[in-house]
């Protein structure tokens, strides 16, 4: 399959779920290149989608779906019992879209959060990261990205995203995370349906 189909990916740094689905998607891109597919990760501000507040406990019944199936996937983490403002960091992250840095800088602030269990939203936090990855944001950057996020998370309402982590499979959100085999079987099945539509049109 020679076409590159991209996939946006949202996501949550404040996410137990989400960190899951960088872990086991990660372990897959041997499978998503083999079908063509790249994903694009999209932050978004999953506090504000789902009417969760910031800095208070999380629900008990999320922190046990969240255990459930890290279990599940074999990825070990223990979820965050508070909910961090994720808000500045996922900022950073739409700032470093499609350039070399993306990967890293979402990959160090999830090992911080999740392994280092480093509290994302503490004074200077944040800034050490970036310098972790050699990434620096003027003020009145990071401003527009943050103006930027809220108009991400409203659009991402918009397509029926209720939650994180969530594909974007054209129009349809495939959301949560599944088995690495059904997400490939959903995944291929896309992706030939996709390469199928846009060879009938060349």
């Amino acid at each position: 399959m020679p076409e590159r189909l991209r996939v946006r990916t949202y996501y949550d740094f404040a996410s137990t779920l989400c960190y899951v689905a960088h872990r086991v998607l990660g372990d897959m891109t041997p499978e998503l290149e083999s079908l063509g597919i790249e994903l694009e990760w999209a932050p978004l501000d999953l506090a504000e989608l789902c009417g969760w507040p910031r800095r208070r406990e999380v629900a008990p019944e999320r922190l046990a779906n969240a255990r459930r199936v890290a279990a599940e996937h074999g990825v070990p983490v223990t979820p965050l019992p508070v909910w961090p403002d994720s808000r500045d960091a996922n900022a950073v992250a739409l700032t470093l879209s499609r350039t070399p840095r993306e990967a890293a800088f979402r990959e160090r602030v999830f090992c911080a959060v999740f392994e280092e269990r480093r509290e994302l939203d503490a004074p200077g936090v944040l800034e050490s990261l970036m310098r972790d990855v050699g990434v620096s944001i003027e003020a009145r950057r990071l401003d527009k990205a943050r103006d930027e996020l809220e108009l991400r998370t409203r659009v991402a309402a918009e397509e029926d995203v209720t939650g994180a982590p969530t594909l974007m499979l054209d129009d349809f959100p495939f959301g949560g995370i599944q088995s690495r085999e059904t997400t490939y079987l959903v995944l291929e099945r896309w992706a030939r349906r996709k390469l199928g539509s846009l060879q009938s049109r060349a």
